[in-house]
């Protein structure tokens, strides 16, 4: 199991949840687990690809899954995901 960290953004669509527990060996199982619960967050971290909303920052244990894996980065017992909006500014 691990810990899915979902910023206040995407919080409403998970029932108010600030972290949920999910299963899986990767990210990609992870977070469809975390879309089975709470079908309203995949809008909201994935695109109509599946692929990861480039508005959408993912880390899995602080490191940056676009420079892993992406959605394939393994995903160990205990492991905390986090999901973050993109920034951008001028």
């Amino acid at each position: 199991m691990a810990t899915v960290r979902l910023p206040p953004v995407i919080r409403p669509a998970a029932g108010g949840n600030r972290t949920v527990d999910v299963d899986g060996g990767t990210l990609r199982e992870a977070l469809e687990d975390l879309f089975a619960r709470y079908p309203e967050t995949r809008a909201q971290i994935v695109d109509d690809e599946g692929d990861l909303n480039r508005f959408v920052n993912v880390f899995v244990d602080r490191e940056d899954v676009r420079l892993r894996e992406g959605l394939d980065t393994s995903v160990a017992e205990g492991s905390t995901v986090i999901v973050m909006p993109a920034m951008a500014g001028g």
